[in-house]
Formats: structure tokens, sequence, C-alpha cells
């Protein structure tokens, strides 16, 4: 992790950590960092629907085309999106303004390569060594950059999304949260070109109420529509789009362990493996263990997990949180394919979505974010032998995790047991020491 850009982006409170003046700086950065003395980078450049996208937008448009780069502007779309449309229009990088499933105060700027990877760390290095110089030329004359409007390169993504089903939703009736966010009128398109019906929420954003109460950080909104209506399921995305829960006939939340449960039986043979994070329940393994499926495990981050993929030529991936990588189509997690294949999953089994995942028997787990003023609090003496005891006492019983958060200033603890109460009691006891341990820093 650099100055400015952390595990996923440069990320921050808009206007206060994150403002014009750093988003300017990044595209002018950028635009020197790709540039050379006969060529001129091209960026691809997206946003989610919170207000202070449009600031960022312009400003890292602005950035860019000082440096004499050309920027063109893709406006509301997913993160997926971008990493696709990035090779398929020869730019050299791609640009996410988004801060993903925070609320809408908070915004952040991810970078992609020219295959719509996430830029390596040594050239985040050299990005930000370029922040800092006051001595950066700006272009002139026909050398400034342009800033095109590329509005319809999202249709472009939403032809090939659909393209992807192999199976006709007809006769589907699907709940649809959109967290109004960036998939707000992109996952509604999708699926009834799909054939199906979509009853939908959180479908109507005004620049404050992104996740607010809605999406896939609050999938119990979804649950109840699906209830209410009788429908066959439901998906719920995030603020951009790389995550997707979803709720089964029944009402009854699915979250990316189960999804990659139900992908991983269809799309993974024998001798294949499914790439995970620490972050996924025992259950899950159990139950690949099973059905003849192995795994693998990496830290926290999709980042992580892709690059594990990429190591071990793997197909798929994934996070509890709803992340989910198919590298035969995508190189990052998209939401809106994780709900296509899920529904054909539906759709060729002939049954509902609870069938499919049945057979799995999650442990109790609990995750606790602890708000703190600086997350080094981890490394506290009364911090470290709290967590070692914890470890301890669970022994054989379940798994500990705690860590803190790549994106927001607080730590997760997380707490695995076979029973409910020594998740709670341990998980509530780590919460208290760092409270304190962080009061007292």
């Amino acid at each position: 992790m650099g100055k400015y850009f952390g595990t996923d982006g440069f990320r921050g409170r808009a206007g206060k950590e994150l403002t014009a003046s750093h988003a300017f700086a990044i595209g002018r950065a950028l635009g020197r960092y790709l540039g050379g003395e006969s060529k001129r980078p091209r960026a691809m450049i997206g946003k989610d629907t919170r207000r202070s996208c449009y600031m960022l937008e312009y400003a890292v448009a602005a950035g860019l085309a000082s440096a004499g780069a050309d920027a063109y502007l893709v406006h509301v779309t997913t993160t997926a999106s971008v990493s696709y449309l990035t090779p398929v229009y020869a730019a050299d990088v791609g640009i996410m303004i988004s801060a993903s499933h925070n609320p809408y105060y908070d915004n952040g700027i991810k970078l992609l390569d020219g295959k719509g990877e996430k830029l390596p760390d040594e050239a985040i290095a050299e990005i930000e060594e370029l922040m800092e110089r006051d001595d950066l030329p700006f272009a002139e004359g026909e050398e400034v950059g342009r800033i095109i409007d590329c509005a319809e390169a999202r249709e472009r993504y939403v032809s090939y999304l659909t393209s992807l089903a192999g199976e006709s939703l007809s006769g589907m009736r699907i709940g649809i949260d959109a967290a109004n966010g960036a998939a707000h009128k992109m996952a509604r398109e999708i699926f009834e070109a799909l054939g199906a019906e979509v009853v939908g929420i959180g479908e109507a954003p005004d620049g404050v109420n992104v996740n607010d109460g809605v999406g896939s950080t609050h999938p119990e909104a979804l649950a109840r529509l699906v209830k209410e209506r009788g429908l066959d399921l439901g998906f719920a995305f995030d603020g951009d789009a790389d995550r997707c829960i979803a709720v089964d006939e029944r009402g009854e939340i699915v979250d990316g362990d189960a999804i990659m449960y139900i992908l991983a039986k269809g799309m993974l043979s024998m001798g294949d493996r499914l790439v995970t994070t620490v972050m996924s329940n025992l259950g899950l393994y159990r139950a690949l263990e099973r059905i003849g499926i192995g795994y693998e495990i990496t830290d926290v981050g999709d980042r992580q997990v892709y690059e594990r993929m990429k190591e071990g030529g793997h197909i798929l991936g994934g996070e509890q949180s709803g992340h989910i990588i198919m590298s035969k189509y995508e190189r990052t997690g998209d939401g809106l394919l994780s709900a296509i294949k899920l529904a054909e999953a539906v759709v060729r089994s002939g049954a509902g979505l609870s069938a499919l995942y049945s057979e799995l028997s999650f442990v109790p787990q609990l995750t606790l974010s602890v708000p703190v003023r600086d997350k080094g609090v981890i490394c506290a003496e009364a911090v470290a032998k709290s967590i070692e005891e914890a470890r301890l006492r669970l022994g054989k019983k379940g798994r500990l995790l705690v860590r803190p958060s790549g994106t927001e200033p607080v730590i997760r603890i997380t707490v695995e047991a076979d029973g409910e109460r020594l998740c709670s009691t341990t998980a509530k006891r780590l919460r208290r020491v760092i409270e304190e341990a962080d009061a007292n820093a």
C-alpha cells in the first residue's frame, strides 16, 4: 500500500481524503506514465452514481488531457464493463470511479491496465511518484488530449454479457436490487433481454442513496421483495456491480460461498480447483471435498483471488462477499455475469435455487467491523495478546481472522466456530480490546 493507493485503489471521503486535485494529479501522472514522444495514450473512464463521481470524472479527464492523453468517458457503468472495454477499445488504461459498497460520501479511483487487469504495484508506485512532482510539463497545441463521449460502449458490453447466456430465462420472475448504483439500468435491460420478468428495487439513484438500505450489503430488502411477490429468485448488486448476493425462491439469502459452490458444480471437474479467501466458511470446503472438487485459499481481496487463478490456471474463484471471477469470460468480479450464470443453473436444473445448494451446511460465523482512528492498533501489544488467547481458546473448534480493512477505517474480526455462542463471545471480547487500545493510542 502506497501513500495514496491501497488494496483496491485510492479510497476516501470525497472532498476530504480524495479531492478533485487528487483526481487531476492522477490523470496527469497517468498521462505522463503511459505517454511517450510519439504516443498518445488512451484511457477508458467509468463511474457509479454517487454525486462526487462527476467531479472526479472530469478532474481525472482534465489531468489526462493536460498530459496529452485522450479520455473516453463511458459515464455510469460497472467496474467489470470498464475491465472488458479497455482492451476492446485498445486503451492503455481503464479508470473506474467508485467506492463500491461504501456509502455515497466515500469514493475511490481504481486503475486497470490495457488488458483490463488491476495495475501492478510497481506501476502504482511510479504513478504516485509522478503525482508528487510539480515539474511535469503540460501539453500544448495539438498535443493536448481529447475528452470523448463514449457512452455507446456500455451497449457493447451489455451485448457481450447477453451473448454469454446459454439459456432463455423466459417464464422466470426475477427480483433485481441494483443498489441505486452503476447497474440501475443495465441489470433490468439484460434480464429482460433474456426473457425474464423483472421486478426491481434500487433503480432510482439520486447521487446520495447508493447502497442506502439496498444492494448486496443489505440483501434483506431483496429477500422481502422475493417473498412478498412470489418471485423465482433475486439478485442484489453493490455500487459498482462487481458483487452479487442472491436470494432463493424461499426468500433465503444466498451468499458468495453458496454461489461459488453452485457454479463450481457446473463448471469444474475432478482435479479442478476453486480459489477462495480465508473468509470462506468451513462448510464450503467440507461440501467441496464431498463432491471431489479441490480448493485453494488466498488472503482477502479479489485481486488476491485473480492472481492465484492466473498462477494456477484456475477458471473460477471468488469471495464470500459476492465477488465471483470467471476467467473464461472476464478478468475481474462481475455481479451481472454471476447472476446470469446462476439463473442459467436454475433453468438447467428444473428446480428452485434452494435445491442447488441444499447439501451445504455452514459453520456459524460472525464478522464484526470495529471503527478505529488508526488501523495500526492491530499491532498493539494488548490486541496481539488477546488475538493469540482467542486462537488458543478456539483450538480446533474454530477459526479466527483479525485484519484491517483495505477500504475503510475499521478492523474486521471474523470468528468461525461450531457454536454461535462461542463465536459471539470471542468476537465481542476482541472488539472491546481493540476499542480500548484505539482510545488509549
